[in-house]
């Protein structure tokens, strides 16, 4: 079983960044793929960008590509997100999740998810 801590959300002005950390319990971090989701008010949760295990492929939603970059550190038994060029419309509470499928781009695959973290973007 993981546990998922998620971290770094707040609040930030349109053009800014932002880094969401998730650190993981268990010594078996490193055997899931790792993923960030985001749910915005009134919307379901969709995929914003993962990583597979060892770090070696990753996947990004259209809406992100260039802006936001998926990372792990699997000594730290951690995956960040960076965000740059925030946009109002980014503002979503931001899951990580882990699966054991090879990399997770859709919630069905997560088997484990955070509590989540609030990102706000203003204009």
């Amino acid at each position: 079983q993981v546990q998922l801590v998620e971290s770094g959300g707040g609040l930030v002005q349109a053009g800014g960044s932002l880094r969401l950390s998730c650190a993981a319990s268990g010594r078996t971090f490193s055997s899931y793929a790792m993923g960030w989701f985001r749910q915005a008010p009134g919307k379901e949760r969709e995929f914003v960008a993962a990583i597979s295990w060892s770090g070696g492929s990753t996947s990004y939603a259209n809406f992100v590509k260039g802006r936001f970059t998926i990372s792990r550190d699997n000594a730290k038994n951690t995956v960040y997100l960076h965000m740059n060029s925030l946009k109002p419309e980014d503002t979503a509470v931001y899951y990580c999740g882990a699966s054991l499928t090879l990399i997770a781009t859709i919630p069905y695959d997560v088997h484990y998810w955070g509590q989540g973290t609030q990102v706000t973007v203003s204009s």
